[in-house]
């Protein structure tokens, strides 16, 4: 008898424990992430981005290559940084290229890309930033350095008739400084930078 009480005792508890979570983690989870979901609906539908048609164009948490059908970059927009994600920034192939420092074929590229760089906005090799040249390591990074963006804003300045101050000042509108103040590095989210490049009219009066 006392072992077959135990047992009944022993399965009322579990049965009420699996009500319990089911309650908690089935239910009272779900209605705190749709919650949240609701409260912000931008990050809950893939921070997307949208042009003056309210087209989507991307996601501001995914970069996009700037480049013509040959892959050589276009002057009237700022560049991302490499991507090692399938043909580039493909979200279904995220990964960097698993290549160490000392590869080959990935001093090679750098060499390559660092030259490109320097010819497209008229600097010397030496000026080019690493995430210019580097890939990030999920492949997907929208970001890029203050640094590179400064290298390029005389270019796009250039390319689309505004005064380089009107472009810094784009830039500066989209840097995000350090998470908390002291996690990561100041960054540039090129994408949505671009998209609010095409939304400026030229000046007139150039530089």
């Amino acid at each position: 008898m006392s072992t077959a009480r135990t047992a009944v005792r022993t399965t009322g508890v579990a049965v009420r424990a699996m009500l319990v979570f089911t309650l908690v983690l089935g239910l009272g989870y779900t209605l705190v992430i749709t919650a949240v979901g609701l409260a912000l609906p931008a990050q809950a539908n893939g921070s997307l981005l949208r042009d003056a048609d309210g087209e989507v164009v991307g996601s501001a948490l995914i970069g996009q290559s700037f480049t013509d059908a040959d892959g050589a970059a276009l002057p009237q927009y700022f560049q991302s940084r490499p991507s090692a994600a399938g043909d580039g920034y493909d979200a279904a192939a995220s990964s960097g290229s698993n290549l160490g420092p000392n590869n080959a074929d990935l001093v090679a590229a750098v060499a390559e890309r660092r030259e490109a760089v320097a010819a497209l906005e008229g600097v010397a090799v030496d000026a080019v930033p690493a995430d210019a040249v580097t890939a990030s390591g999920s492949g997907l990074d929208p970001h890029i350095s203050p640094a590179y963006a400064e290298l390029q804003v005389a270019r796009v300045a250039a390319e689309r008739g505004l005064p380089e101050a009107e472009v810094r000042e784009l830039v500066a509108a989209h840097t995000a400084g350090r998470d908390l103040g002291f996690l990561g590095e100041p960054r540039v989210n090129v994408v949505e930078l671009n998209l609010a490049l095409d939304g400026v009219a030229p000046d007139a009066g150039g530089n």
